[in-house]
Protein backbone atom coordinates (compact mmCIF):
# COMPACT_ATOMS: atom_id res chain seq x y z
CA UNK A 1 0.00 0.00 0.00
CA UNK A 2 1.47 3.54 -0.68
CA UNK A 3 1.21 5.65 1.95
CA UNK A 4 2.20 9.64 1.92
CA UNK A 5 3.74 11.19 4.49
CA UNK A 6 4.19 14.23 3.21
CA UNK A 7 1.94 14.83 0.06
CA UNK A 8 3.59 16.25 -3.51
CA UNK A 9 2.79 15.72 -6.89
CA UNK A 10 4.57 12.57 -8.67
CA UNK A 11 4.17 14.09 -12.19
CA UNK A 12 6.69 16.59 -11.67
CA UNK A 13 9.17 14.20 -10.75
CA UNK A 14 11.90 14.13 -13.90
CA UNK A 15 14.88 12.37 -11.92
CA UNK A 16 14.77 9.33 -9.90
CA UNK A 17 18.23 8.69 -7.95
CA UNK A 18 17.80 5.14 -6.72
CA UNK A 19 19.76 3.87 -3.47
CA UNK A 20 21.37 0.31 -4.70
CA UNK A 21 21.26 -2.69 -2.05
CA UNK A 22 18.02 -3.02 -0.32
CA UNK A 23 16.73 -0.48 -3.24
CA UNK A 24 17.10 -2.26 -6.28
CA UNK A 25 19.24 -5.43 -5.70
CA UNK A 26 18.87 -7.94 -3.23
CA UNK A 27 22.89 -8.17 -2.50
CA UNK A 28 22.21 -9.50 1.06
CA UNK A 29 23.58 -13.05 1.29
CA UNK A 30 26.54 -11.98 -0.58
CA UNK A 31 27.19 -9.42 2.01
CA UNK A 32 27.02 -11.38 4.63
CA UNK A 33 29.26 -14.35 3.08
CA UNK A 34 31.99 -11.87 2.63
CA UNK A 35 32.03 -10.30 6.06
CA UNK A 36 31.88 -13.39 7.75
CA UNK A 37 34.89 -14.69 5.63
CA UNK A 38 36.75 -11.79 6.58
CA UNK A 39 35.52 -12.24 10.07
CA UNK A 40 36.93 -15.97 9.76
CA UNK A 41 40.34 -14.24 8.25
CA UNK A 42 40.93 -12.83 10.76
CA UNK A 43 40.31 -14.94 13.43
CA UNK A 44 36.72 -13.98 15.11
CA UNK A 45 33.56 -15.97 14.81
CA UNK A 46 31.06 -15.11 12.56
CA UNK A 47 27.87 -13.03 12.72
CA UNK A 48 24.19 -13.57 12.73
CA UNK A 49 23.17 -12.58 8.96
CA UNK A 50 20.58 -10.25 10.03
CA UNK A 51 23.04 -8.49 12.41
CA UNK A 52 25.53 -7.60 9.75
CA UNK A 53 22.34 -6.95 7.12
CA UNK A 54 21.54 -4.16 9.85
CA UNK A 55 25.33 -2.69 9.50
CA UNK A 56 24.46 -2.54 5.24
CA UNK A 57 23.72 1.28 4.05
CA UNK A 58 26.96 3.42 5.02
CA UNK A 59 29.85 2.00 2.59
CA UNK A 60 32.22 -0.79 3.32
CA UNK A 61 34.24 0.77 5.98
CA UNK A 62 31.81 1.22 8.12
CA UNK A 63 30.15 -1.83 7.72
CA UNK A 64 33.74 -3.66 8.39
CA UNK A 65 34.03 -1.32 11.01
CA UNK A 66 30.61 -2.60 12.90
CA UNK A 67 31.46 -6.22 12.36
CA UNK A 68 34.96 -5.59 14.19
CA UNK A 69 32.86 -4.29 17.06
CA UNK A 70 33.19 -0.99 19.15
CA UNK A 71 36.20 -1.87 20.78
CA UNK A 72 38.50 -2.64 17.81
CA UNK A 73 37.71 0.62 16.20
CA UNK A 74 41.10 1.95 17.30
CA UNK A 75 43.14 -0.93 15.90
CA UNK A 76 43.81 1.21 12.54
CA UNK A 77 46.32 -2.36 11.49
CA UNK A 78 43.41 -5.09 11.91
CA UNK A 79 40.78 -2.42 10.61
CA UNK A 80 43.10 -2.30 6.97
CA UNK A 81 43.78 -5.82 7.15
CA UNK A 82 40.17 -6.59 7.30
CA UNK A 83 38.86 -3.70 4.73
CA UNK A 84 41.45 -5.62 2.35
CA UNK A 85 40.22 -8.65 2.77
CA UNK A 86 36.61 -7.89 2.54
CA UNK A 87 37.06 -6.11 -0.51
CA UNK A 88 39.02 -8.77 -2.14
CA UNK A 89 36.53 -11.60 -1.37
CA UNK A 90 33.21 -9.31 -2.18
CA UNK A 91 35.15 -8.51 -5.58
CA UNK A 92 34.98 -11.83 -6.41
CA UNK A 93 31.53 -13.19 -4.88
CA UNK A 94 29.67 -10.62 -5.33
CA UNK A 95 27.18 -12.18 -7.70
CA UNK A 96 27.13 -15.44 -6.23
CA UNK A 97 23.67 -14.70 -4.70
CA UNK A 98 22.59 -11.09 -5.57
CA UNK A 99 19.80 -10.85 -7.90
CA UNK A 100 17.51 -7.67 -8.79
CA UNK A 101 13.97 -8.14 -6.88
CA UNK A 102 10.99 -9.27 -8.26
CA UNK A 103 9.39 -6.29 -10.80
CA UNK A 104 12.03 -3.81 -11.16
CA UNK A 105 13.15 -4.32 -14.39
CA UNK A 106 9.55 -4.12 -16.05
CA UNK A 107 9.30 -1.16 -13.64
CA UNK A 108 12.59 1.01 -14.43
CA UNK A 109 11.19 -0.12 -17.75
CA UNK A 110 7.72 2.09 -17.61
CA UNK A 111 9.39 4.69 -15.21
CA UNK A 112 11.29 6.35 -17.91
CA UNK A 113 8.25 7.57 -19.74
CA UNK A 114 7.05 10.43 -17.57
CA UNK A 115 3.34 11.50 -17.36
CA UNK A 116 4.24 14.99 -18.04
CA UNK A 117 5.78 14.87 -21.27
CA UNK A 118 9.35 15.20 -20.54
CA UNK A 119 12.14 12.51 -20.59
CA UNK A 120 12.44 10.75 -17.12
CA UNK A 121 16.02 10.49 -16.54
CA UNK A 122 17.11 7.71 -13.59
CA UNK A 123 20.71 7.06 -11.91
CA UNK A 124 22.19 5.02 -9.18
CA UNK A 125 23.46 6.54 -6.01
CA UNK A 126 25.45 3.76 -3.66
CA UNK A 127 27.51 3.84 -0.42
CA UNK A 128 29.08 0.67 -2.16
CA UNK A 129 31.94 1.30 -3.28
CA UNK A 130 31.52 2.58 -7.11
CA UNK A 131 33.04 -0.82 -9.06
CA UNK A 132 31.24 -3.25 -8.10
CA UNK A 133 28.04 -1.13 -7.90
CA UNK A 134 28.85 -0.66 -11.86
CA UNK A 135 29.91 -3.88 -12.49
CA UNK A 136 26.59 -5.38 -10.77
CA UNK A 137 24.23 -3.31 -12.24
CA UNK A 138 25.89 -4.00 -15.51
CA UNK A 139 25.40 -7.48 -15.06
CA UNK A 140 22.17 -7.78 -13.71
CA UNK A 141 20.95 -6.22 -16.81
CA UNK A 142 20.25 -2.47 -14.94
CA UNK A 143 23.46 -0.34 -16.47
CA UNK A 144 20.79 0.85 -20.28
CA UNK A 145 18.11 2.41 -17.57
CA UNK A 146 20.55 4.84 -15.89
CA UNK A 147 22.07 7.84 -16.81
CA UNK A 148 25.09 7.08 -14.11
CA UNK A 149 25.75 4.89 -11.79
CA UNK A 150 27.87 6.49 -8.56
CA UNK A 151 29.18 4.67 -5.29
CA UNK A 152 30.75 5.63 -2.05
CA UNK A 153 34.10 6.42 -3.13
CA UNK A 154 33.06 8.63 -6.14
CA UNK A 155 33.01 11.86 -4.13
CA UNK A 156 34.59 12.85 -1.09
CA UNK A 157 31.86 12.48 1.09
CA UNK A 158 29.19 9.12 1.17
CA UNK A 159 25.47 9.60 1.91
CA UNK A 160 24.20 11.61 3.74
CA UNK A 161 25.55 14.09 2.61
CA UNK A 162 24.06 15.70 -0.46
CA UNK A 163 26.94 16.11 -2.72
CA UNK A 164 26.35 13.41 -4.86
CA UNK A 165 22.80 14.25 -5.48
CA UNK A 166 23.60 17.48 -6.20
CA UNK A 167 26.39 16.43 -8.99
CA UNK A 168 23.63 14.08 -10.35
CA UNK A 169 20.95 16.86 -10.44
CA UNK A 170 23.83 19.15 -12.23
CA UNK A 171 24.95 16.70 -14.98
CA UNK A 172 20.55 16.17 -15.39
CA UNK A 173 20.19 19.51 -15.46
CA UNK A 174 16.99 18.90 -13.41
CA UNK A 175 16.22 20.76 -9.79
CA UNK A 176 15.91 19.20 -6.71
CA UNK A 177 12.11 19.71 -6.16
CA UNK A 178 11.10 17.73 -9.75
CA UNK A 179 13.88 14.49 -8.25
CA UNK A 180 13.10 11.82 -5.88
CA UNK A 181 15.50 9.83 -3.41
CA UNK A 182 14.28 6.45 -3.72
CA UNK A 183 16.01 3.82 -1.08
CA UNK A 184 15.67 1.47 1.87
CA UNK A 185 17.04 3.32 4.70
CA UNK A 186 17.00 6.75 6.89
CA UNK A 187 20.67 7.32 4.84
CA UNK A 188 18.58 7.29 1.83
CA UNK A 189 15.92 10.00 3.48
CA UNK A 190 18.27 11.78 4.85
CA UNK A 191 20.37 12.29 1.65
CA UNK A 192 17.12 13.17 -0.39
CA UNK A 193 16.54 15.43 2.18
CA UNK A 194 19.86 17.35 2.61
CA UNK A 195 19.99 17.77 -1.42
CA UNK A 196 15.72 19.24 -1.38
CA UNK A 197 14.49 15.99 -2.89
CA UNK A 198 11.23 14.01 -2.54
CA UNK A 199 11.88 10.85 -0.94
CA UNK A 200 10.73 7.80 -1.15
CA UNK A 201 11.17 4.47 1.46
CA UNK A 202 10.80 1.15 0.13
CA UNK A 203 10.04 -1.24 3.13
CA UNK A 204 11.09 -4.38 1.10
CA UNK A 205 14.74 -3.83 1.94
CA UNK A 206 17.37 -4.12 4.16
CA UNK A 207 16.48 -1.66 6.73
CA UNK A 208 13.00 -0.40 7.11
CA UNK A 209 13.06 -0.13 10.83
CA UNK A 210 15.10 2.85 10.01
CA UNK A 211 12.65 4.53 8.28
CA UNK A 212 10.17 4.82 11.27
CA UNK A 213 13.06 6.77 12.54
CA UNK A 214 13.66 9.18 9.39
CA UNK A 215 9.83 8.84 7.63
CA UNK A 216 10.24 9.91 4.09
CA UNK A 217 7.48 11.58 1.94
CA UNK A 218 6.24 8.34 0.71
CA UNK A 219 6.50 4.63 1.95
CA UNK A 220 6.35 1.53 -0.83
CA UNK A 221 5.78 -1.75 -0.10
CA UNK A 222 6.71 -3.17 -3.43
CA UNK A 223 8.55 -1.91 -6.66
CA UNK A 224 5.04 -2.06 -8.31
CA UNK A 225 3.75 0.24 -6.24
CA UNK A 226 6.92 2.63 -7.27
CA UNK A 227 5.53 2.35 -10.69
CA UNK A 228 1.86 3.22 -9.69
CA UNK A 229 2.50 6.11 -7.37
CA UNK A 230 4.97 7.75 -10.91
CA UNK A 231 2.39 6.11 -13.31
Amino acid sequence: MIRFLRPFDPRRVRLLVFDLDGTLIDSRLDLIHSVNAMLRHIGRPELDGDIIASYVGDGAPALVRRALGDTDTDDEALFRTAMEYFLGYYRVHKLDHTTVYEGIPEVLARLADSSNGAPRQMAVLSNKPVNPSRLIVQALGLGDFFVCVYGGNSFTTKKPDPLGVQTILQETGVAADEALMIGDSSVDVLTGRNAGLWTCGVTYGFAPHSLEEVPPDVLIENPRELGELLR
